[in-house]
């Protein structure tokens, strides 16, 4: 009996005490370099709404303002820089919308990754994370925060990074924190595999019932607090793509979209589309068919190609109407 008991404090112990991916660099990491061929393309748009230095005394200025100002909002745009004056600082509750050339999908593993310019391991300001397929509707990666919250940590303590969960800023500049789609394969009101929006919400640190904020489970994030600077908050690099939906508009279809993602593709690809397609025939690049698929309507169609690397031709014949799609298999 004293041996089940024990058994039973020790697994109720565990959740508490479970450890997360630990810092860039380190064996069991997570983190994904600025330069890692994983990412494929950057946002290309973004919309900043800044938060204050303190929230906590809203009167605090830094340089003639109540608001972070340090940095540009397209400081955000295109390939993260990995240092620490290229960026946007968000303040406390700040928070930065950012779109792209084409759509984000749920592809195998992690699907894109948000860069800070954190100078260390532990020197971390994190950051919400939220997605949507229409801009309009976002839904919030589940977060878990094991940081202590009996003792605030002041803006110039530490963190560390095992205790942390799908929050933005868990790793120092130059390296991403990645996000999987998947997470979020419950929500509803969002297509998981159209996602043209990413939200980056600063967490403001605080573990005062009157400005915290919390993680999925309920705990109060304790973070860097308060930073009353005009480089408050977190402070934004840039949102890098590792699984970018490639999309063909077709002016003649009345529906006006066929999705084909991803292309290049290495076994399987999707086909998305919104008309009935009679055929879907697959040619090489000498013009020999290699694959055909009939009655395909309104939907999406999974396609494995056990073909060699290359260039194909798809053809969709809809009615009288032919269209045809460059497919590259890596």
């Amino acid at each position: 009996m004293k041996n089940t008991l024990l058994l039973f404090v020790i697994l109720a112990s565990m959740p508490m005490s479970a450890q997360f991916a630990p810092p860039a660099g380190q064996i069991g990491t997570t983190a994904i370099h600025k330069d890692s061929s994983v990412i494929v393309a950057w946002a290309t748009g973004i919309e900043v709404e800044r938060g204050l230095i303190h929230i906590a005394n809203p009167s605090v200025a830094h340089e003639g303002s109540n608001y972070a100002t340090f940095g540009e909002p397209e400081n955000a745009l295109g390939q993260a820089s990995g240092n620490a004056m290229d960026v946007v600082s968000l303040g406390d509750g700040g928070m930065a919308t950012l779109s792209f050339a084409n759509p984000i999908y749920n592809g195998d593993g992690p699907d894109f990754c948000v860069f800070e310019n954190s100078f260390s391991d532990t020197y971390l300001e994190l950051a919400f994370v939220e997605v949507s397929s229409d801009g309009q509707r976002f839904v919030r990666f589940p977060s878990i925060s094991r940081t202590q919250t009996t003792t605030q940590i002041d803006g110039f303590g530490s963190l560390d990074a095992t205790k942390i969960h799908n929050l933005a800023g868990k790793y120092r500049q130059g390296f991403g924190t990645p996000f999987d789609l998947e997470d979020l394969i419950d929500s509803s009101d969002i297509d998981l595999n159209h996602i043209t929006h990413i939200r980056i919400i600063d967490v403001v640190g605080s573990i005062d019932p009157n400005y915290a904020r919390y993680d999925s489970e309920g705990n109060s994030i304790n973070d860097l607090f308060p930073t009353p600077f005009n480089s408050g908050g977190f402070d934004l690099d840039a949102v890098g793509v590792i699984h970018e939906r490639n999309e063909l508009i077709i002016d003649d279809n009345p529906f006006n979209s066929v999705s084909v993602y991803p292309n290049p593709f290495s076994e399987v690809f999707v086909i998305q589309y919104n008309i009935k397609i009679d055929q879907m025939l697959i040619y090489d690049f000498a013009g020999k068919l290699v694959f055909e698929q009939n009655e395909m309507i309104y939907g999406s169609e999974k396609i494995n190609l056990n073909l060699e690397a290359g260039v194909y031709f798809m053809m969709l014949v809809s009615g009288s109407e032919n269209y045809i799609i460059k497919l590259i298999k890596n």
